[in-house]
């Protein structure tokens, strides 16, 4: 019976060591967690503004680029609708000259015509 008490007596002061320390790490670490929590808080805090600058700057960029692109854009199909517009113009003059002209010609040839009849000559010119 001594022998089991004693094995009890050094099995109580075993876990009062064990335990002693340990219940005293946990105090010391509640504390700690406390100020790794607000840590880690702060970080992440950190963490996330930086991604939103990041964000921010990436989206900034990527509009002024996608402007310039479509500004540029514009500008081409501006210059091509000019020159296709010029084009057309010069060949609708054209057009219209050619048809003017022979008009014209029509009509001398048809007045010309009129006159020689009133003036009895052959109608062949």
């Amino acid at each position: 019976m001594q022998r089991v008490s004693k094995g009890l007596g050094v099995l109580f002061l075993a876990a009062v060591f064990s335990f002693g320390p340990t219940m005293t790490l946990h105090a010391q670490t509640a504390g700690q967690d406390v100020k790794s929590a607000g840590t880690d808080t702060k970080d992440a805090a950190k963490d996330t503004g930086h991604a939103v600058s990041k964000t921010t700057s990436k989206s900034y960029h990527a509009t002024k680029s996608g402007t310039k692109k479509a500004y540029h854009k514009t500008a081409s199909a501006t210059d091509k609708a000019a020159d296709k517009t010029k084009t057309g113009t010069e060949k609708a003059a054209t057009v219209t000259k050619k048809d003017t002209v022979a008009a014209s010609k029509k009509t001398a040839h048809a007045t010309e015509n009129v006159g020689d009849k009133i003036a009895g000559k052959p109608a062949i010119h």
